[in-house]
C-alpha cells in the first residue's frame, strides 16, 4: 500500500505562488525591454524612409517645374481663369465677397514654390493686372516651418489705392451701427495677407498649395459640367412633356373618330 502524499502547508503554497509571480514579472520586464529595443530600430527605419521620401519628392518637384512653367502660360490665353478657380472651390469661396471677386478678376497668374528642402515651408505668389485697388503688381506670402513644423507667415505690404482697402471696408460694414447684416459677407480674402495672429496652420495656404495648385483645372471646368447636367435635365423634362402632350391628343382625336362613328 503506498503512502498517502505529502501534505502541503499553506504557507508553503503561498511562498510558491510568490516565486511565480517574480519569475513573470521578471519575464515581463524584460519582454517590454526587448519590445523598446525593436522600437527603437522601426523608428530608426523610419526616420530613414522620411529622408528617402524627401529626396524623392525633391527629385520630382525639380521635373514637375517645366511642366507647371508650360501649364501657366496656357492658363495666362483664359480670361478670369483664377478667378473662376477659386469662386468655384468650396472652401475658398466662402471667403470671398463680392468685392474680393472684382479685384481677383486682375489676378492673372498663380505661382506655387515649394523650398528646396520641401519641410522648411513654400510660398504663393499672385501676380495682378493694374486695377483700382491696390498698386502691387506681386503679392505674396511665405510660410516658414520651423523643425517643429509651426509655421511663421511673411507676406507683402498691400499697398491700396485711397478708399480701397477691402480690409478695412470689410470690417467696417459688418460691424457699422453696431449690428452686422442679415447675410454678411465673409471676412475679405486679402485678409489672408495682413492676419499673422493664427499660429496654427495656414489652412487659405494649404487648401491652394495641397489642392487647388496641383490641378486647377477641375475646378475651373465645375460650372461646364453642372451645366451640362441641368441642360441633360432640361431636355429629360421637355421630352416627357412631348410624350404627355401626344398622350392627350390621341385621346382627344379617339373621341372624334368614335362621334363620327355613331
Amino acid at each position: 500500500m503506498s503512502a498517502p502524499p505529502a501534505k502541503v502547508s499553506k504557507k508553503e503554497q503561498n511562498s510558491n505562488h510568490d516565486g511565480a509571480d517574480e519569475t513573470s514579472e521578471k519575464e515581463q520586464q524584460e519582454a517590454i525591454e526587448h519590445i523598446d529595443e525593436v522600437q527603437n530600430e522601426i523608428d530608426r527605419l523610419n526616420e530613414q524612409a522620411s529622408e528617402e521620401i524627401l529626396k524623392v519628392e525633391q527629385k520630382y518637384n525639380k521635373l514637375r517645374q517645366p511642366f507647371f512653367q508650360k501649364r501657366s502660360e496656357l492658363i495666362a490665353k483664359i480670361p478670369n481663369f483664377w478667378v473662376t478657380t477659386f469662386v468655384n472651390h468650396p472652401q475658398v469661396s466662402a471667403l470671398l465677397g463680392e468685392e474680393d471677386e472684382e479685384a481677383l478678376h486682375y489676378l492673372t497668374r498663380v505661382e506655387v514654390t515649394e523650398f528646396e528642402d520641401i519641410k522648411s515651408g513654400y510660398r504663393i505668389d499672385f501676380y495682378f493686372d493694374e486695377n483700382m485697388y491696390f498698386e502691387n503688381k506681386v503679392l505674396s506670402k511665405e510660410i516658414h516651418l520651423n523643425e517643429s513644423g509651426d509655421p511663421t507667415p511673411k507676406s507683402t505690404e498691400i499697398k491700396w489705392k485711397p478708399g480701397k482697402d477691402l480690409t478695412i471696408r470689410s470690417s467696417q460694414t459688418q460691424s457699422k451701427m453696431g449690428k452686422k447684416r442679415q447675410h454678411e459677407e465673409p471676412e475679405s480674402f486679402f485678409t489672408w495677407f495682413t492676419d499673422h495672429s493664427d499660429s496654427g496652420a495656414d489652412e487659405l495656404g494649404e487648401v491652394i498649395k495641397d489642392d487647388i495648385w496641383p490641378n486647377p483645372l477641375q475646378y475651373y471646368l465645375v460650372p461646364d459640367m453642372e451645366d451640362e447636367e441641368g441642360e441633360g435635365e432640361d431636355e429629360d423634362e421637355e421630352g416627357l412633356e412631348d410624350i404627355d402632350e401626344e398622350g392627350e391628343d390621341g385621346e382627344e382625336d379617339d373621341g372624334e373618330d368614335d362621334g363620327e362613328d355613331e
